[in-house]
């Protein structure tokens, strides 16, 4: 097939390029450069439809990754800009190309937080912020252009947070504090998270292109067993080969410490690693259901505990003998 990924220069574009190119011919466009896929990259914005759309021609599918996702995002209004806004100009670029095929990476944060229920496909959306909701409306958006017809068909892939080597994200910050010995426990740490490992996202989006998809498909992405952040943090200390610290913070002390940070966050006039929203996001219970996902025939490349351990052991070092 010919793939053209949009957004493809970041963590998990990286690494689905890497797998694609094997047996695709792939095409990547970015407003940033790749350092990994730089012969195949070509720059562009989807906030601007000119700087791309006549690259599409030829395309057989669009995997659609590029997105604003961070928490501290400024204007919140490029949330919208980019993935609603721009969801639909690479919409309009397709019909123009003739392609009838799109991946969209959509996010679970559209199930909003600690629900009563772990969330399925069919759930309820309840965003909590201002990225949540931008993905959903780019969903809707979705959705209309489908129901336009015309052999047009869809994947959304709602992926939990997503982790793995070279990423940077939270779940990255919190392996950096326990291994630089800056990590402190806030909350009883019964919540529990489900997440994913990049290596099976990618492959999952590579099994789907190949075995294909019809209309509107939507799959919760999660890799299981979900940890309680007690045994999540218990597993890092113990590739660390530590005991796990026995100091606690309140949740509310915890959470009071994330506001303080976002005041002195604005007077300085930049972010901080430590805000109100991450620390609602580390004590919150994100646990998804994925039985869409388990019973589609896809099969995992590689199992949760050791994909974590395999992260652990590229950014930190091998692990420590028990």
């Amino acid at each position: 097939m010919n793939i053209c990924t949009i957004g493809g220069s970041g963590f998990v574009g990286t690494r689905l390029i890497t797998l694609l190119q094997g047996t695709h011919e792939v095409l990547n466009l970015d407003k940033a450069p790749s350092d990994a896929h730089a012969p195949i990259t070509k720059l562009a914005d989807v906030r601007d439809p000119e700087s791309y759309a006549a690259k599409l021609s030829g395309q057989d599918a669009v995997v659609l990754l590029a997105a604003e996702h961070r928490d501290d995002v400024s204007p919140t209004s490029l949330y919208y800009d980019v993935n609603v806004q721009g969801m639909r100009n690479v919409l309009v670029a397709m019909d123009a190309a003739g392609v009838k095929q799109i991946v969209f990476t959509s996010s679970v944060a559209i199930y909003g937080m600690n629900q009563p229920k772990p969330p399925k496909e069919t759930s309820k959306e309840a965003p909590f912020n201002h990225y949540g909701q931008s993905k959903w409306d780019a969903e809707e958006v979705l959705q209309e252009w489908i129901a336009k017809g015309a052999g047009r068909s869809a994947l959304v892939i709602r992926p939990t947070v997503i982790f793995g080597e070279k990423n940077r994200g939270n779940v990255y910050n919190l392996l950096k504090q326990i291994y630089t010995g800056k990590f402190l426990m806030i909350g009883n740490g019964k919540n529990r998270k489900s997440m994913a490992y990049v290596g099976n996202v990618v492959a999952f989006i590579e099994h789907k292109l190949e075995n294909g998809f019809s209309d509107l498909e939507v799959f919760n992405y999660v890799d299981k067993p979900d940890f309680d952040m007690n045994t999540l943090v218990s597993e890092i200390y113990r590739h660390k080969g530590q005991a796990v610290p026995q100091l606690r913070i309140p949740y509310s002390i915890g959470l009071l410490g994330g506001y303080c940070f976002d005041l002195l966050a604005k007077v300085i006039g930049r972010a901080l690693p430590i805000s109100s929203i991450r620390v609602k996001k580390f004590c919150a219970s994100t646990e998804i259901n994925s039985d869409k996902l388990e019973n589609s025939g896809f099969v995992r490349p590689i199992g949760f505990k050791e994909s974590l351990q395999l992260t652990l052991s590229a950014e930190f070092g091998t692990k420590k003998k028990d």
